[in-house]
């Protein structure tokens, strides 16, 4: 996020760690995609759930305003999905920073693991904390 207008902030714990993930997952997809539509075929098998399972998490997200989606068609994070998706890679960078730089993990996987697991339960103020933290730490 470039700048922190009250309406770009959401509070992560106001969004259940499932919308995050499937949020999360269609905005890594849809940045290696021209037009950055995401079908349910990619997105099933990036999170390794049944397509089923998919369209039942989409009608949520959609309901929720976080996705444009119809049926049998390509997905799109709205605005509000895609804050929530940039606020959980800025919190997910910040993690894996503190991991391999400051606690110096050395297991990239490992590292990779627990910045996922964390992300979703990092609040706005925490974040705000480490990247103060990083920033003085790392110079």
């Amino acid at each position: 996020m470039a700048n922190n207008n009250k309406e770009d902030i959401i509070n992560l714990s106001d969004i259940p760690e499932s919308y995050q993930k499937y949020l999360d997952e269609i905005y890594t997809i849809s940045h290696k995609k021209r037009g950055g539509w995401v079908s349910n075929k990619e997105l099933a098998e990036n999170l390794d759930v049944k397509p089923a399972s998919v369209t039942g998490m989409l009608e949520k997200l959609q309901r929720a305003g976080l996705i444009l989606w119809k049926p049998r068609k390509a997905i799109r994070l709205t605005e509000k999905g895609k804050r929530i998706a940039i606020q959980l890679n800025e919190t997910h960078e910040l993690l894996y920073t503190f991991f391999e730089k400051v606690l110096k993990i050395d297991d990239m996987d490992l590292v990779e693991k627990i910045s996922c697991e964390i992300e979703h339960h990092i609040s706005i103020d925490v974040k705000n904390s480490l990247k103060e933290f990083l920033s003085n730490y790392l110079g």
